[in-house]
């Protein structure tokens, strides 16, 4: 003869009205279940501490460093992103840095062969002139980089200027500051 268990019943009903609780409670909505399987809105390769070199007939010519990377091939205008910064030197033939940008984000817009840098961007020539800004444009097709915003530009020699407006070739070395603001020099040792 089978005994009687009182918690058998007690537990058995628990569980009957948790699953009723269960089914009566879900959602099946299905855009809702549709939006979170939505693969457009998702980058196609992200990556940490990424870093790549291009080459032009085996020579060096450009070195990317970045601690985060992410690449966006699913949108109207594809686009790869660099949300907490980069370094982008480049090279002469004999693999002396003609210039250096480095900023705290950018994107790289592959269809235009343009980037954009923001946020305490600063760019070195090789003559050791340094471009400081919060926004900066290089048009690769162009071969030329620029701002339509506040830049300060330090000289090697210690002069300093200021501007609302740049435009320069893409390794800085030959440059126009627009709407001068100021000219000043300063002890390049105690900056």
């Amino acid at each position: 003869m089978k005994s009687y268990n009182p918690y058998q019943w007690v537990r058995l009903g628990f569980i009957i009205m948790a699953l009723g609780g269960l089914f009566i409670s879900c959602e099946n909505d299905i855009e809702k279940i549709k939006q979170f399987s939505n693969n457009e809105d998702l980058p196609d390769i992200a990556a940490e501490g990424y870093e790549v070199l291009s080459y032009d007939s085996t020579v060096i010519r450009t070195k990317l460093q970045t601690p985060q990377m992410i690449i966006h091939n699913n949108e109207k205008e594809p686009y790869t992103e660099f949300p907490r910064g980069l370094v982008l030197t480049q090279y002469d033939s004999k693999m002396n840095v003609t210039s250096n940008i480095t900023a705290l984000y950018a994107k790289n817009f592959q269809k235009e062969d343009r980037w954009e840098a923001k946020n305490n961007v600063v760019a070195v020539n090789q003559k050791g002139d340094t471009l400081k800004t919060e926004y900066l444009v290089w048009d690769q097709k162009k071969g030329k980089i620029y701002s339509d915003q506040f830049v300060k530009i330090i000289g090697n020699d210690g002069q300093v200027t200021t501007g609302t407006s740049f435009e320069s070739n893409q390794d800085f070395s030959d440059y126009v500051l627009k709407n001068l603001t100021m000219k000043k020099y300063v002890d390049v040792q105690n900056q």
